[in-house]
């Protein structure tokens, strides 16, 4: 399907691997000339050569913490007017609540609320001015289902989700549409990092204890980044601007839910 995204600018956060890396790929073979963004220098750079060199579009690789004003400054002198963008920046890691003080809890709300709608409010004006935007945030299975330990990163983009909710209706009119990806179980470095502390934890090998968290997903198996960077080029097409302010749940059917 031709998604219409030749010639279009985007900018991905956090997009040197993982869920980020999927988007940018999907968008790169697009047709989209992007930005990507990462904090660790090498790793960054050898995703945008792999890009380059699968797909041919220019990439631009912005070594910065997207959570600091710095660095989204940065991300907008190499992009100053996209046309796309991709919301990612990594979660607090996994804490107790009772274990969490109030500058841990500022910092994640910074990482995965405030820091999306700043980028939303320095992109969207330009947006207005073309008549057109696609502006999708990765948030987490988490929103709609809680996860023990990562309440902090689930309230944070919860809080996103019902922010932008009232915000997405005031763009509409603009052609831009602001959607949300839910991502369940993908096949991710975090997601290995898990499977590692609960092979540890339980005394099994790491297959086998993917093999047990396989076993309660559905369609058994873990989600790719690859096909959730297509899902996410779809909502950025042109075939997705009747599409907004919705929750794409991409979880191989583990949330168990009629609505």
């Amino acid at each position: 399907m031709e998604l219409g995204l030749s010639g279009k600018t985007a900018i991905i956060c956090a997009s040197s691997k993982g869920l980020g890396k999927g988007c940018a790929m999907a968008l790169a073979e697009a047709g989209c000339t992007i930005t990507i963004n990462g904090r660790t220098e090498d790793i960054l750079q050898a995703t945008a050569e792999e890009i380059r060199q699968a797909t041919g579009v220019k990439v631009t690789a912005v070594a910065a913490d997207v959570s600091t004003a710095e660095g989204q400054r940065e991300l907008l002198r190499a992009c100053p007017q996209p046309d796309i963008l991709i919301n990612n920046n990594g979660g607090p890691p996994r804490k107790d609540y009772t274990l969490l003080d109030r500058e841990a809890m500022i910092e994640g709300v910074i990482q995965n609320m405030i820091t999306p709608i700043e980028l939303i409010k320095a992109v969207t004006p330009s947006m207005k001015d073309k008549n057109f935007g696609r502006i999708v945030n990765i948030t987490s299975l988490s929103v709609l289902s809680p996860i023990e330990g990562l309440d902090l990163s689930s309230g944070a983009r919860a809080g996103l989700t019902s922010f932008l909710a009232g915000v997405t209706r005031q763009l509409a009119p603009y052609g831009i549409t602001i959607n949300n990806i839910l991502p369940g179980k993908m096949d991710t470095d975090r997601l290995r990092g898990g499977l590692r502390a609960a092979a540890k934890n339980a005394d099994i090998t790491e297959d086998e204890a993917a093999g047990l968290q396989q076993a309660e997903i559905p369609v058994r198996r873990f989600g790719h980044p690859e096909e959730f960077g297509n899902a996410c080029a779809f909502l950025c097409s042109k075939h997705a601007g009747y599409i907004t302010g919705q929750n794409l749940l991409m979880d191989g059917g583990l949330f168990a839910s009629a609505f």
